[in-house]
């Protein structure tokens, strides 16, 4: 078998382990070819990675926190230094384009950037809160924890965990698709260049198997994810039953608001570009247009830069074969029930790539809400085109959807923006803005069945899930006036 990459290994103890099962073939999406093999591991593995990650715990997590954070700004230095090759990487192994992959990595260096201000933030709270009594506030990490992340982003997403949950002194336990696994074998490798203690970080591969165990084990005190909805219940259901600390983000089926005096061309670019990037499989992208009232010549403009975005050029493909077919399904199903596909990727094929799984972008028009691509999570390069007669009815088209990642609305009105800021049930708003992912340091997290627990992945909102609040009162003066609160 010809591979562009050696075998995928597991990382434990700041060591990669040989490789004793199963394995998967890596395959790039782009053109079809196995490029590497990854791991099928199992309960010994989990439990030799958790040995391992609690081993080292006890000297971590009683290294001061400005310590700490000096790991991950040597690391910070080696993204930017090694950011070609790491977008090179990415492009090969999820199939997304060049440019795409850079703005991954640079997305990367932010999160780790925000860590390295984790001091800043997490300084404890001190009152006097009665004549000689003092009240105090520490965060302490949990221990060791596991973050599980999916295929369309195998470089950002695990930086959405793996700064802010070490430098709070965490060791965490990453298991990655094992669809886009080579990226975590090379961040592993760069932490440890960077300098971070063998054990405080590792990496497990596998598929539901080791995912499930993750869930049961007991030398694991919390669990992220990031997946589908469907999946992301499973995890936080049996990772809660299991008495840990669970927060699972899910899918999404976000609605893009375009009323009638909507600047053309900035919508059309906007909506064009959130519908088509990363080829649609982002749990941010815009799927289902909510047009109010007169919106025929935007659609025109949102057609001619969907036929702009060239598959192989400035759009990349789906993540597998399979992912193809399921997204041609929905497209050919909702025009046989009477929407108009005014563009049509189905059967993209990119010369000299013949065997890589693309999906052109397309656009539906007339689409109704009770077909299933206007209420089901499509991952793919696909906008559908709901009409309403008004804003209220299409914020409560809304407000219908089971999901609540992000809703955007595009209007040159304040009082319309603010209507559609106060009354979407999504956790992120945009207006004017076709992908509103927040900055650090503000959180990424949605509503409803779009996330699973309490806070946030990332941001400040982090910090209260990878660690616990120890509250001290300390009274050293038995002088001092007594009262109810002494």
């Amino acid at each position: 078998m010809d591979t562009k990459y050696s075998e995928v290994k597991n990382y434990i103890g700041g060591k990669f382990t040989k490789n004793g099962h199963k394995t998967l073939d890596v395959i790039n999406p782009s053109d079809g070819k196995v490029i590497s093999t990854v791991p099928l591991s199992g309960m010994k593995d989990l439990d030799a990675a958790v040995k391992s990650a609690a081993e080292a715990f006890p000297k971590w997590s009683s290294t001061p926190v400005k310590e700490r954070v000096q790991v991950f700004y040597r690391y910070k230095t080696l993204l930017e230094k090694n950011l070609k090759e790491l977008a090179e990487l990415t492009q090969i192994e999820n199939g997304k384009t060049y440019d795409e992959s850079v703005a991954e990595v640079e997305k990367s260096i932010e999160l780790t950037e925000f860590a390295c201000s984790l001091p800043q933030l997490i300084g404890g709270e001190v009152l006097e809160v009665s004549s000689g009594v003092e009240c105090r506030i520490e965060h302490k990490p949990l221990g060791v924890v596991a973050s599980i992340a999916p295929f369309n982003f195998p470089h950002m997403v695990p930086h959405w965990t793996i700064p802010n949950a070490i430098a709070l002194g965490n060791c965490m336990i990453l298991k990655p698709s094992e669809h886009v696994p080579i990226s975590s074998n090379r961040i592993a490798e760069m932490l440890k260049e960077a300098g971070l203690p063998d054990g405080v970080f590792n990496v497990v591969n596998g598929d539901k198997e080791i995912v499930e165990a993750i869930c049961d084990h007991p030398g694991i005190a919390a669990v992220s994810f990031v997946g589908s909805t469907k999946v992301a219940k499973i995890v936080y259901k049996r990772a809660t039953s299991n008495l840990k600390r669970c927060l699972a983000l899910g899918g999404a089926k976000n609605h893009l608001i375009v009323l009638p005096d909507a600047h053309p061309d900035m919508t059309a670019n906007n909506v064009a570009a959130s519908m088509s990037g990363c080829a649609g499989q982002r749990c941010m992208a815009a799927s289902a247009m909510v047009g109010v009232g007169e919106i025929d010549d935007i659609v025109k403009k949102i057609c001619d830069e969907a036929k702009k975005i060239i598959a192989g050029k400035n759009l990349g493909s789906v993540i597998s074969k399979e992912a193809k077919e399921r997204i041609e399904r929905y497209i050919t199903e909702a025009e046989k029930l009477g929407a108009k596909v005014l563009v049509d990727g189905r059967n993209t094929v990119v010369t000299g790539k013949e065997g890589g799984f693309y999906v052109g972008p397309t656009v539906i028009d007339h689409v109704t809400p009770d077909m299933a691509i206007a209420k089901e999570e499509v991952f793919g390069p696909v906008l559908v085109i709901i009409r309403v007669k008004d804003l209220n009815e299409a914020v409560k088209l809304e407000n219908d959807s089971e999901y609540g990642n992000a809703a955007s609305v595009f209007t040159q009105s304040g009082s319309a923006a603010r209507y559609v800021m106060d009354h979407a049930s999504a956790g992120m708003i945009g207006v004017n803005i076709g992908v509103p992912v927040p900055r650090e340091p503000f959180s990424f997290g949605g509503w409803n069945e779009s996330k699973f627990g309490v806070c946030d992945i990332t941001g400040k909102s982090s910090i209260e899930f990878w660690t616990l609040q120890k509250k001290t009162t300390t009274k050293w003066n038995p002088e001092a006036k007594k009262n109810w609160m002494s």
